[in-house]
């Protein structure tokens, strides 16, 4: 079973800078891709950003490619993304989740959903 807790969210001014963190409780954190989505007011959750179970390799939606950062430390069983140069249109709903690739996108393996951490960015 998994559990996440995703904290960090604020409101920030835009411009500026934030780290998510998620915390993960399943015992097999290492063997996983992990990822992180977003779900913006009125809009269908979407990707945001992947990382490979070793933290070799990443990807991200291009909207935040040179913007968002993320990481792992799978000894703590955590998940982060360093999130610079946010924009007004990067406030959503952030959620971390075991990711898979398939049939060309990145999305959750489980299906489950934390409760996810609210990033505001005004103007």
């Amino acid at each position: 079973q998994v559990q996440v807790v995703e904290s960090g969210g604020t409101l920030v001014q835009a411009g500026g800078s934030l780290t998510l963190s998620c915390k993960a409780s399943t015992r097999d954190f290492s063997l996983y891709n992990w990822g992180w989505f977003r779900r913006a007011p009125r809009k269908a959750r979407e990707f945001v950003a992947a990382i490979t179970s070793t933290g070799g390799g990443a990807d991200y939606i291009d909207s935040v490619k040179g913007r968002f950062t993320i990481s792992r430390d799978n000894n703590k069983k955590m998940v982060y993304l360093h999130m610079s140069s946010l924009k007004i249109e990067d406030t959503a709903t952030y959620y971390c989740a075991i990711a898979t690739y398939r049939n060309g996108q990145w999305s959750s393996l489980l299906n489950y959903w934390g409760q996810g951490t609210q990033v505001t960015v005004s103007s």
